[in-house]
């Protein structure tokens, strides 16, 4: 356990321990918050929290009364926290997009011992580096929770274990300095993150969204999105990941960058690999027999992963890098090919489409860039990618995912002050983001079982209803 900590604290500098909180309560944001519901109606659920709070009692604190008189349009300062997977992140984002800082605790050390994520073991990393990587994101930032408007926090989907080390800090910040709470979407924020780095991004786009889980969708706001197309069992990530545990490589840079690395000196046509779902004619991902396929043609090779790569022969070395880009020729024409198809399917429904959106932590491979930039070509969009530290899972696009959503009026009241360690929490780890397309509905058992919760967009517009 020492050397776990030890593993894990070396990512971050020596931090001070939380101040105490402040008896000034940041009351312009709580006035904000009960005009904006008065004006907008009630909230969409994102957590479960009470709403019996009384904010007559700020009233007439003399600082509340002079913040409300700033008016609605004053800038947002947010705290986003991420800890739905392998990497514990934490952000201060503006409303006019200054990213104020940006702190990302990363558990590499622990995806090459386990060879992947391991949940129990990541949510204690989590655990023992949440505190100081929120009170870096703050100290970077130069502010103080007081000066915070609001905290946004991932609650969906992901690991719940790990989901619930980001939710509980969230709510003890929020109740402890009575901020509003915003519920985010992970996938929802690796798509909004692109219109915090290209400020023209307007609606409707398609995104392509490509890490742990694969989804292609039609976004026409901010909450509202049609499924083209998902993962009906291994995503990408996984393929690059597993790919890269078998042929030997350094998983500290992840599988997605070593695979990439080595496939540059490969022959991608070597090894005849089968593109998956040929025959389907949807937009979905499957690569778990792609996977198999690698194994395959690895342990046909005999090739050792015991051996790391740059111990291996100049002919095992070779061998493992025709492997490599075998595997990613494949994988990527995959994914062109359901892009492609998502593409015809939105400029059918929305004919005024400029631009596909490609995020998350694959989007940061030049090699996937390179071919899809081939579709926006052809089809005359522009390919927004953010940068490669927006990509990957980032306090950031949790921020701004929260900044979009505070400024419609969603958002839920700040949590009890001393909430209780056993709080039922409203932990989403299978939550779709968008209702399926009619001609992409999949019978796969596997999409059947994941709708554990109903989508983003169902809730959002069962919400609208019920105030209009």
């Amino acid at each position: 356990m020492a050397s776990l900590i030890s593993s894990l604290s070396s990512t971050i500098s020596r931090l001070t321990l939380l101040r105490k909180p402040s008896l000034h309560f940041p009351v312009k944001t709580l006035r904000k918050f009960e005009v904006d519901r008065k004006r907008r109606g009630p909230i969409s659920p994102f957590l479960h929290v009470s709403t019996n709070y009384d904010f007559a009692h700020f009233s007439s604190c003399p600082k509340a009364k002079s913040m409300n008189a700033l008016g609605q349009d004053e800038e947002l300062v947010v705290l986003g926290i991420e800890t739905s997977c392998d990497d514990t992140a934490a952000a201060v984002v503006r409303s006019n997009g200054e990213i104020l800082s940006q702190v990302v605790s990363s558990q590499a050390d622990l995806l090459v011992r386990y060879g992947g994520v391991a949940p129990k073991m990541a949510e204690e990393a989590h655990s023992l580096v949440i505190d100081q990587v929120v009170q870096e994101a703050l100290d970077k930032a130069k502010v103080t929770e007081e000066d915070l408007s609001a905290v946004a926090v991932t609650i969906g989907p992901g690991l719940s274990l790990c989901l619930r080390v980001g939710v509980r800090k969230a709510r003890k910040v929020a109740g402890t300095y009575a901020l509003p709470i915003v519920g985010v979407h992970h996938m929802e924020a690796h798509a909004l993150v692109a219109r915090l780095v290209e400020r023209e991004l307007q609606f409707p786009f398609i995104a392509l969204l490509i890490s742990g889980h694969n989804l292609l969708i039609l976004a026409r706001d901010v909450g509202h999105y049609i499924q083209l197309g998902t993962t009906i069992d291994d995503a990408i990530g996984e393929a690059y990941d597993k790919t890269a545990k078998w042929l030997g490589l350094d998983m500290r840079k992840s599988g997605g960058p070593a695979v990439e690395e080595l496939a540059r000196e490969g022959d991608e046509n070597f090894v005849k690999f089968k593109v998956p779902m040929k025959q389907h004619k949807d937009c979905n991902f499957s690569y778990a027999g792609l996977k198999t396929q690698v194994r395959l043609a690895i342990e046909s090779k005999n090739i050792d992963a015991s051996i790391p790569i740059a111990s291996a022969s100049s002919e095992d070395r070779r061998a493992r890098a025709d492997i490599a880009a075998s595997f990613q020729r494949v994988a990527v024409l995959h994914l062109e090919e359901k892009c492609e198809r998502a593409v015809e399917w939105a400029m059918k429904m929305e004919p005024s489409i400029k631009h596909l959106v490609v995020s998350g932590g694959v989007a940061s491979n030049q090699y996937v860039r390179s071919r899809l930039n081939k579709i926006v070509e052809k089809h005359a969009l522009q390919l927004v990618c953010p940068p490669p530290s927006l990509c990957t899972d980032n306090g950031v696009m949790i921020a701004w995912t929260g900044i979009e959503h505070f400024q419609m009026g969603r958002y839920d009241p700040p949590p009890p002050a001393c909430e209780p360690e056993d709080a039922m929490l409203d932990l989403r780890p299978r939550w779709p983001l968008g209702e399926e397309y009619a001609e992409g509905k999949s019978e796969a058992r596997s999409l059947k079982t994941a709708r554990v919760h109903p989508s983003l967009t169902s809730l959002i517009q069962a919400s609208t209803q019920k105030t209009s």
